[in-house]
């Protein structure tokens, strides 16, 4: 494995050949994958500091391992990318910082390796390591005499300065998805001391705040929890990701009314004519694609399946009718992951890059 420093966008799973390898693994066509798999290795493969389930040797590590060819090579250099990121979350834990979305996000952070490391099939001191990290988010931390979640940052997505720091609520950047991959790590029978009580801590803190993509330092202090806000819902930021990761806790948990709250905060999304009016392209991560993903994955969970039926049928007839116009090739944003999720299969767990299942 060959770390690099000016690295191409090829071995990135969002946008380059890995998400385009990925399509034709779970099709069963690996010439065509391993040539994609070519391009992504050509110039080099990240094991630093950038390297995270959706790029570099992670990345390559999840797409090879879909067609069961994930070599030890591979998976020693992620290893080692764990390793750092877990020797670096120390370092800033005894400094007394605040995390920064990228320790633990899904697209970045411990949240996707961890979701990489349990697509190994099996429980290790390395990924009960990172679960453990992950509960500990779930206790609060006092920063100049003020109580905060254990994951407020203060700076966002993108890197710039936020007053005040924030929660986020997304899967993507946010403690949805630390929820998600805790709620399937349990539900694989893979548990840390405190996963559970962590779980309820994080699906509670999304009954009061789910509603927003973040939560400012003014809605926590304010009075009453803040109103949903009129923003597109998608997998990455809004209702159906969160909903996701609540039906999976609540599965976990065994607590069925709120698993019908999440189901039925998927289908209120799904028949709302002005939700459905905010969704512009067929991408998974914030289109129809990401949409009908959940949609499948909420249903085959639900006693009540067949609620979802027609729903998912108009979401497929929306995807493919702007299939075509994504001007990416790529999985999280291109047309590679839309066509994942309108061939409809889930043969090599594909969706596990996205906490789905």
């Amino acid at each position: 494995m060959t770390a690099t420093t000016t690295l191409p966008r090829t071995q990135d799973l969002s946008e380059g050949a890995l998400g385009t390898a990925l399509l034709h693994i779970e099709r069963g066509d690996l010439p065509t994958a391993r040539r994609h798999l070519a391009q992504a290795v050509a110039g080099g493969v990240s094991a630093g500091g950038n390297a995270s389930l959706f790029h570099g040797a992670p990345a390559l590590e999840f797409v090879l391992s879909r067609a069961g060819h994930a070599g030890r090579d591979v998976r020693e250099t992620v290893d080692r990318v764990v390793d750092a990121r877990l020797a670096a979350v120390r370092r800033r834990q005894a400094s007394g910082e605040l995390p920064h979305l990228a320790e633990f996000d899904l697209i970045r952070g411990l949240t996707g390796l961890g979701a990489l490391l349990l697509t190994r099939g099996a429980a290790s001191p390395r990924l009960e390591e990172v679960l453990t990290y992950l509960v500990s988010l779930s206790r609060p931390v006092r920063v100049e005499d003020r109580e905060l979640p254990g994951w407020w940052s203060e700076v966002g997505p993108g890197g710039e300065e936020m007053d005040g720091g924030h929660g986020n609520n997304g899967v993507a950047h946010g403690i949805a998805g630390v929820l998600a991959v805790l709620s399937l790590a349990a539900r694989y029978q893979v548990q840390v001391p405190g996963q559970h009580d962590a779980i309820e801590v994080f699906a509670r803190w999304l009954d009061t705040y789910g509603g927003c993509y973040w939560t400012t330092h003014d809605q926590l202090s304010a009075p009453a929890p803040p109103e949903p806000e009129p923003a597109r819902q998608s997998w990455c930021y809004g209702q159906p990701g969160i909903a996701r990761a609540q039906q999976l806790a609540a599965l976990v948990l065994g607590d069925p009314a709120r698993r019908r709250t999440a189901e039925d905060t998927v289908l209120r999304v799904l028949t709302d004519p002005v939700h459905l009016g905010r969704i512009t392209d067929a991408s998974l991560c914030h289109g129809w694609a990401g949409l009908v993903t959940i949609a499948r994955a909420v249903a085959d969970d639900s006693p009540a399946a067949d609620r979802f039926t027609l729903l998912i049928e108009d979401l497929n007839r929306r995807l493919a009718a702007d299939l075509d116009r994504l001007p990416k090739p790529g999985f999280m944003e291109g047309r590679g992951g839309a066509q994942l999720a309108l061939d409809g299969t889930n043969t090599t767990a594909w969706t596990s890059a996205l906490l789905i299942t």
